[in-house]
């Protein structure tokens, strides 16, 4: 059994081999310069647009669907001050990229009160996927931009072609990342929707151990959703 630095080499490099094969390669720890370090505040930005799109989605559904808890709160902004977690907004992001080589966060979860909506059976499964349809469709279309511009005429940097894969890349990322059916992931309202009222205990007991199984997932799963992330990039964006 490896220790836990060895587990996280390990990780990383599988991590970072995963990348290079999907045709996005991003900085390693060892090879930081003065010009990539310049690009790690747009990189963090890029996912943080990304993430506030994600959570300002699921107010305007909740608003769509009759509840203003989100819009009387003032969260129904693309100012990224009004969605900013210190530790998901700014230090995740500049530990993973330090550590790992690449950028990942979160924001403050948009909140909506699901008793304000108007359908009651499936208006929290309609809040829950606006985010990750808003970032499949952001990768989409970021994506074909890659895939049928050719950037070679333009007087472009490989650094811009390369900030939009990121764009595409993570975007896929907080998609399939969010509709992993763990509670407090998007996909969880799927179950809770979906299950007929009669297992009402096991909606419980799915809702209550929900963080535990998160936790799990974030430490030794998160790796098995990385394969379709990279199919979908390469199907996108082209081999």
């Amino acid at each position: 059994m490896g220790t836990p630095s060895s587990f996280q080499a390990i990780h990383r490099l599988t991590f970072m081999d995963t990348l290079e094969r999907a045709g996005y390669v991003p900085r390693k720890p060892l090879e930081i310069s003065m010009n990539n370090i310049l690009l790690v505040p747009i990189q963090i930005l890029a996912v943080l647009f990304s993430i506030v799109l994600h959570e300002v989605s699921h107010g305007l559904m909740a608003l769509h669907l009759g509840d203003r808890t989100a819009k009387d709160l003032g969260r129904l902004t693309l100012n990224p001050i009004k969605h900013l977690d210190l530790f998901g907004s700014i230090i995740l992001p500049l530990f993973t990229f330090f550590a790992g080589g690449f950028i990942f966060g979160y924001a403050k979860p948009v909140p909506y009160n699901p008793y304000n909506l108007r359908d009651k059976k499936y208006g929290p499964a309609k809040v829950a996927m606006a985010g990750p349809l808003t970032n499949i469709t952001l990768a989409i279309l970021i994506g074909l931009v890659i895939r049928f511009l050719d950037f070679s005429g333009w007087a472009v940097s490989v650094q811009f072609v390369e900030l939009l894969q990121f764009i595409v890349l993570m975007n896929l990322v907080l998609t399939v990342f969010n509709l992993v059916p763990i509670p407090p992931l998007d996909g969880h309202w799927l179950v809770l929707t979906f299950v007929p009222d009669r297992y009402y205990q096991f909606k419980q007991a799915y809702a209550r151990s929900g963080w535990f199984v998160f936790v799990l997932f974030i430490l030794f799963g998160f790796a098995l959703i990385l394969p379709l992330v990279f199919w979908l990039f390469r199907l996108i964006v082209g081999s």
